[in-house]
Formats: structure tokens, sequence, C-alpha cells
């Protein structure tokens, strides 16, 4: 049997109520408290990896099932690392495939936009990309360069695929990620790369070597983006199971 998540009860009033006055919360406390309740405990891979300072990026896959959400994966990562992190997360649910609750998408704006705020995270339009978001999207990415411009020490994490996949297979990144990745490197150069799934009994968190990319900028420009995503979904891919690894398997 994989392992249970139990809803983290004990924070929904603090968090609703400090979302509803938009006071500033640490996530990385909420997170040791969400994991706390687990049972098993999580395995916690190459500890050795944990980045201990920044600057860096944090990447990691998009992972979920039944039973299982993404944001587990955030918590996971949050609770273990030292540093506070300030994610990328989605700004809201679009449920493509089910018409009542699309009805819900803008509560979920609403909501996902204050608890950005509560977090100091940075939200993105959803995945798969929508054209009439282009400039929604490159304001996303003005933001998150700004803040690894004016923090020197920042800790930024990103799941590069931006959205779920069959089985929780690695899927391939959209168009432009390779290159918003490289923009953010020029500020956090050493990249670590995370796998998060699930063994017949926890879940595991594998830190790999951080590694700092090989940049080639003579590439055309679709090119170089595919050129960048890949180094980073392949350092990813190393760090899952290989039946996870999607097209990333050696």
């Amino acid at each position: 049997m994989p392992p249970c998540y139990p809803f983290p009860w004990r924070l929904v009033f603090p968090l609703f109520w400090d979302t509803l006055r938009l006071k500033s919360r640490f996530f990385s406390d909420d997170a040791r408290l969400c994991l706390k309740q687990l049972s098993p405990q999580p395995k916690i891979l190459n500890t050795k990896n944990i980045p201990a300072r920044g600057p860096c990026l944090l990447a990691t896959n998009h992972y979920s099932r039944s039973g299982f959400q993404a944001w587990w994966i955030a918590l996971g990562i949050s609770a273990v690392v030292p540093l506070e992190i300030h994610w990328l997360m989605t700004a809201a649910w679009t449920f493509p495939d089910n018409k009542f609750l699309q009805n819900f998408t803008p509560l979920t704006y609403w909501l996902f936009s204050r608890v950005a705020r509560v977090y100091g995270f940075t939200t993105t339009p959803p995945m798969p990309p929508d054209p009439s978001q282009v400039e929604a999207r490159a304001s996303s990415v003005r933001r998150v360069l700004k803040y690894a411009r004016v923090e020197e020490a920042s800790v930024i994490a990103i799941a590069p695929e931006g959205q779920d996949h069959p089985g929780g297979v690695l899927g391939v990144p959209s168009s432009g990620v390779g290159r918003f990745i490289a923009q953010l490197a020029k500020y956090c150069q050493r990249i670590t790369p995370i796998g998060v799934y699930e063994d017949d009994k926890s879940l595991c968190i594998n830190f790999g070597h951080s590694f700092e990319l090989d940049i080639s900028p003579k590439l055309p420009a679709d090119e170089f983006d595919v050129h960048i995503s890949q180094q980073v979904m392949i350092a990813i891919a190393c760090q899952l199971p290989e039946s996870l690894r999607g097209k990333y398997k050696n």
C-alpha cells in the first residue's frame, strides 16, 4: 500500500485567517508541521547535497496521483532545506476535463494570489500555456528575475514541467522554459536537482549534486531552449526511479 497523506487540518484555520489578512507566514515552518504528521516519515536521500546557502536554484519534478497532491512536493522540500525557499506556483487550478469544477477557477485565482503574497511566492499562469496569457507569463518571469537579482542569497524552486503527466512520469517542459532557466542561472548559478517520488512505504526526496549549466550562446533560440531544459530534466531524472524518467532515461 502507498503511504497516506492526511490533510493538515491544524494548518487550515491559521492559514485561512492570515490569507484573509495578508499576514506573512514562513512556508518552511508550515511545511515542517505538515510533515510531522506523516507516518512513516519521508525518506531523505543524499542529504549531503542539500544546499546550505544561496544563491541557488532548486529544480524538481511535478508529480501527483489520486491521494497525493503536488503541494506535498513543495512541503517536503521546504521542510528539509534549511533555507527559506521562493517557490513558483500556479496562479490557478483550471480543471480542463470537468466543466462543473471550472466554475471554481476564478476563486482559485483569488485564493492562490493571496497565498502567494502570504508566503512571498510568485504565481505563474497555469499550464499548458494559454495564448491569451502571454503577457501575464512574461510579467511572472520579470518578477522572479527581479527577486533573484535583488535577493543576493535567493533560493528559488521550480518544477520545469509545470503540470502533471500520466503515471507521474517526467514530461517535456513547454517551449521557453529552458530560456527562462538560463536567465535565472545568471543569478542562481548552482542548480540542485531533486527527485520526489514514492516507494511502497513512504515519500522519497532525493537530492542530486548541484551543477552549473552548459551555456551554448551560438545555438539558435529554439535549440538553445531545448539544450538548457534537457540538462535540467536529465539531472532531475537521475534522482528518480528509472520507471519515472520518461524520455530522459539514460
